[in-house]
């Protein structure tokens, strides 16, 4: 993918600047946390220098994800499946409108060439990953079927023929 091709060219140019700014990461966070009573519960436990990390290669892979980039579709799997309500790290859907909005407004504060129409290209792509998360949780959350159930297990057991036997 060119910049010529890159839907979000724009937005990884702004994040770019964004990030000039040492203590981009560290703000967002306190907005964040500041955004909604039910967020600081949410972080209690967490190793923020780990933190910081993640969410900066995570802002990266929701703007390729937004552009249709597949190249990341193994690692917004793996943040949706983190952040589902039976994940490592539940987020509850109603948080994410939070998310979205401290994330623009840091960005706003911090890219230097911040427009609105920049901002609505940054709600726009950000939505996109946002979207994949509730998709996914509506999924696993959905009741299955006795037929996908069984679907399911004789799906487990073909699998289970298909490892390599320990000796």
């Amino acid at each position: 993918m060119t910049a010529s091709t890159d839907a979000y060219a724009d937005l990884h140019q702004s994040y770019g600047r964004c990030l000039r700014d040492r203590d981009f990461i560290g703000r967002f966070y306190e907005v964040f946390l500041a955004s909604n009573p039910d967020v600081p519960p949410l972080f209690a436990h967490t190793d923020f220098n780990k933190q910081r990390m993640a969410l900066r290669k995570g802002i990266t892979m929701a703007i390729f994800h937004a552009g249709g980039s597949r190249v990341v579709d193994r690692g917004i799997d793996e943040m949706g499946a983190v952040h589902a309500r039976d994940g490592r790290c539940p987020v509850p859907a109603a948080l994410y409108g939070d998310w979205i909005a401290s994330l623009l407004e840091v960005v706003e504060a911090t890219d230097p060439e911040a427009t609105p129409e920049l901002m609505a290209r940054w709600r726009e792509a950000m939505g996109v990953v946002v979207e994949t998360f509730r998709a996914r949780d509506e999924v696993v959350a959905a009741p299955q079927t006795p037929a996908q159930e069984g679907a399911r297990g004789l799906f487990s057991r073909v699998m289970q023929g298909l490892r390599p036997q320990q000796a």
